[in-house]
């Protein structure tokens, strides 16, 4: 039997770029699940600021040139690939000039949320999607971090059911503490809707707030993950109802606890884990 394959889809990771605790996080976790067996890739925005010389990062070729399609826009994705040698692991970063080119992340300069977090987010969830098709390798686990990996779940859900590279995985969705405030918009689940899509597979994520999100992407996922201490309390409570597998947060620096829960999940074993 081979190794159990492990996705990891996030919108930062240290060194990379550190916003929450979820960067921490996605540097230990996969290392450690790494130095278990497991085999990893991970994926995330290459944002304005993230440095390209000093992470060194570079083109993949053969994986870039894909177009992203959002409405009536064709969105070029740059594929980019940078390593972690004290790990032995490699990150790819998902490029475009006119969604992650800017200096700041989700909010301008003047702290004012970005109109377009919409596409930027739709476009990083089909696109990360996209990448690991032509990879050619197919994750036996897809562990989502964070509300701009929300769509995930639903898409693996619905329109890549059925494709050889995501139809027997199990995704996972960690969530964590309220990072904004506002709202991806009233058009946002309309937006989402991919081609072999039908509008009823987004209409959870009609309530584009972070809060909104993150249900939505639980009603898709098969386990959850509380991913800090300071996780929303109706958010909470919406896990409690949702009847889905969930890894309670823990303060543990082994990651024992997330090894056991992806070993269960991987084996088709969904319990609760404390």
């Amino acid at each position: 039997m081979g190794k159990t394959k492990l996705l990891f889809i996030t919108h930062e990771m240290s060194p990379f770029l550190d916003l929450t605790s979820i960067s921490k996080i996605t540097r230990n976790l996969p290392q450690a699940m790494q130095e278990k067996g497991f085999e990893i890739r991970i994926l995330m925005p290459r944002f304005g600021n993230i440095n390209e010389r000093r992470n060194r990062l570079h083109e993949v070729i053969r994986l870039s040139g894909m177009n992203i399609i959002i409405g009536e826009n064709d969105n070029p994705l740059i594929i980019k690939v940078a390593s972690i040698p004290s790990a032995r692991m490699q990150v790819y970063f998902l490029d475009n000039e006119d969604y992650f080119h800017r200096k700041h992340v989700f909010n301008d300069a003047k702290g004012k949320f970005y109109a377009d977090n919409d596409e930027r987010t739709i476009f990083f969830c089909k696109g990360a999607l996209e990448t690991v098709k032509k990879l050619g390798w197919a994750p036996d686990i897809v562990h989502c971090h964070g509300w701009m990996s929300a769509l995930v779940p639903a898409y693996l859900k619905t329109n890549y059911k059925d494709d050889p590279t995501f139809k027997d995985c199990k995704v996972v969705y960690s969530v964590y503490d309220t990072t904004f405030t506002s709202s991806l918009g009233d058009a946002f689940a309309k937006k989402a809707v991919m081609k072999g899509m039908d509008v009823k597979d987004t209409e959870d994520y009609a309530d584009a707030t972070h809060t909104g999100l993150n249900k939505a992407a639980i009603q898709y996922s098969d386990a959850v993950v509380i991913g800090d201490e300071n996780v929303d309390e109706d958010l909470l409570n919406f896990v409690k109802k949702a009847d889905k597998t969930v890894l309670e947060y823990s303060a543990t620096s082994d990651m024992e606890n997330y090894y056991n829960f992806y070993q269960e999940i991987a084996a088709d074993v969904l319990v609760s884990v404390a």
